[in-house]
């Protein structure tokens, strides 16, 4: 498994709330376990408690997020570091769940936290999966979805560093939107132009004799 996987913990808590529209799904300790995956033995550790402490980190998350969005790359860093500071991991290698025809273990790097809770946990392998991801992509590779009022947390993995919005459904909402903004601007021109055209001959002298 590589180590970046973890930076969709990142993407997905982020995405919990969208502040434009008011809307956040973050309130109440199932929606926290949700956010591990049903399988995950970490998301019995969650408590009501967690759900305050998960909004917190969420919040600084999309600080970086909207710093590497802007271009401020240190200051995305700068961010990210502390949260790698707050809540350390340690690389281990793991076999489990994997095997090879022989049924011999396909080892790979796994993240071990040692959370005094379960956000801590969640937020440990977030920031060290966004660090990764980060660090082997590069800053730019992190955005905010154009398509207001949405700014959905999202990692650039085209292979041009062209993506804008966080999914197809935002995409083609933007390019309608585009659209019919220019088709305004375009008929507001002809009937200006019209209207243009329209004094000027009203106020030209006749030449006639």
């Amino acid at each position: 498994m590589e180590l970046a996987y973890y930076s969709d913990y990142a993407v997905r808590l982020v995405n919990t709330e969208e502040p434009a529209r008011n809307k956040d799904s973050l309130t109440s300790v199932e929606a926290v376990r949700e956010l591990f995956g049903a399988s995950s033995q970490a998301a019995r550790r969650a408590t009501d408690s967690d759900v305050t402490r998960f909004r917190s980190v969420r919040a600084r998350l999309r600080a970086v997020f909207a710093a590497a969005d802007a271009g401020e790359e240190t200051q995305a860093v700068d961010l990210l570091n502390s949260l790698l500071l707050e809540f350390p991991v340690s690389p281990q290698i793991s076999g489990h769940d994997y095997r090879d025809e022989d049924g011999r273990p396909k080892w790979h790097m796994h993240l071990a936290d040692h959370p005094s809770n379960a956000t801590a946990g969640y937020a440990a392998i977030a920031a060290m999966g966004l660090a990764f991801h980060l660090t082997e992509h590069g800053v730019d590779r992190l955005g905010l979805c154009q398509a207001a009022p949405c700014r959905n947390a999202y990692l650039d993995t085209s292979t041009n560093r062209s993506r804008r919005y966080c999914s197809d459904r935002c995409a083609t909402r933007a390019n309608v939107a585009a659209y019919r903004a220019r088709k305004r601007l375009e008929t507001e021109r002809s009937a200006s132009t019209g209207r243009t055209a329209d004094t000027s001959q009203a106020t030209t002298p006749s030449t006639e004799r």
